[in-house]
């Protein structure tokens, strides 16, 4: 498949498919990069998109960045890729994993995006912060006197980042939506996901004993087809 590597405002992106008028924002969870989307690209290119896939800091091409992981940081890299986008493209979707997708809300609230698919997202980051104190067993005092606190399972507690959680919601969601959900997902509740789907009027697939991350062959299939499906 074609592609085009380019820089927005210094971020390592690339462009995948023919020449179009439309195009996806492909924008990868944790721990994930730019080419993840080449997949996803092959799908939707039989329709007639284009993908533009970027990587997020810290990781990809920019895996030396350090302290950038953040949504205060991330926001604005891809609002300056929108309007990259915008003066490309004709039309816009987005197709976020995880907290991708967290990220993305918080971005595009304001943007027109035609249609939204979303892999695995977070979409209650205050509820999951709290989930992951009671995990580490962090009480929000102390958090908030130590301001950042290591976990035994990988993540890292941030005041700043709760703060941050807590003052920012995502109170407008107007892109069409379609949400792929595993029911052995350790992150987000049943719940909170079928909370969202019905607020904001989005359309739910579930994987029965799909995970968090979609990455062994039958979740890679099941994900695959519903692409196909929904773009």
């Amino acid at each position: 498949m074609k592609q085009e590597r380019i820089l927005i405002a210094g971020i390592p992106s690339i462009i995948y498919g023919e020449k179009s008028d439309k195009a996806y924002l492909f924008v990868h969870g944790q721990n994930g990069n730019k080419e993840e989307a080449e997949s996803f690209a092959g799908i939707v290119s039989e329709s007639g998109w284009q993908v533009l896939s970027i990587d997020l800091p810290e990781h990809g091409e920019r895996k030396n960045e350090t302290g950038r992981f953040y949504p205060w940081m991330i926001v604005p890299e891809l609002q300056k890729t929108a309007d990259y986008m915008n003066s490309r493209w004709k039309r816009m979707a987005l197709r976020a994993t995880s907290i991708g997708a967290w990220f993305s809300m918080l971005a595009f609230q304001d943007k027109h995006i035609e249609k939204s698919l979303f892999v695995s997202p977070i979409l209650d980051m205050v509820h999951l912060i709290e989930n992951m104190m009671q995990w580490a067993g962090v009480t929000k005092d102390e958090l908030e006197a130590k301001k950042i606190i290591p976990t035994n399972f990988g993540q890292t507690l941030s005041w700043e980042y709760y703060l941050y959680a807590k003052q920012n919601p995502v109170p407008v969601w107007d892109s069409d939506t379609k949400v792929l959900y595993g029911s052995k997902d350790n992150l987000t509740e049943r719940y909170i996901v079928d909370g969202f789907v019905e607020h904001f009027h989005c359309g739910l697939t579930v994987m029965e004993n799909g995970e968090h991350w979609f990455h062994d062959k039958d979740q890679l299939a099941f994900l695959n087809k519903w692409e196909q499906e929904n773009c």
